[in-house]
């Protein structure tokens, strides 16, 4: 699924990594804990996440996760912005909750991690 459906079918807005509208993403994992993230082994994913804050960043930069959703109208702080675009990781915040979300990216055809 492209990053620009994953923006339409959840009235996202690209904050960070413009470029990346035709990049297709094969997975979806759900998380507000990090730790759960740092697990993960799989690459090309979409982390859909609540948990705006620069962790989540840091998160991602050390799973390789270069594609996030912030959910439930979170914002991202200056900082958060700054480190996002030096690790090269696009950004998206939906007004959608996390169930919401993660439910219309699989029934849409996302897959999940496990």
């Amino acid at each position: 699924m492209k990053i620009s459906k994953i923006c339409e079918l959840l009235a996202a807005k690209v904050i960070c990594g413009e470029t990346q509208n035709n990049v297709q993403i094969e997975k979806g994992y759900s998380s507000d804990l990090m730790s759960d993230v740092l697990t993960l082994d799989t690459d090309n994913l979409l982390l859909i996440t609540g948990m705006c804050n620069l962790q989540t960043i840091r998160t991602a930069e050390m799973a390789d996760i270069r594609f996030i959703v912030f959910v439930r109208n979170k914002k991202l702080t200056d900082e958060m912005l700054e480190l996002a675009k030096e690790h090269g990781i696009c950004i998206m915040e939906s007004p959608f909750t996390m169930f919401k979300a993660s439910g219309i990216l699989f029934k849409e055809g996302l897959k999940p991690v496990y």
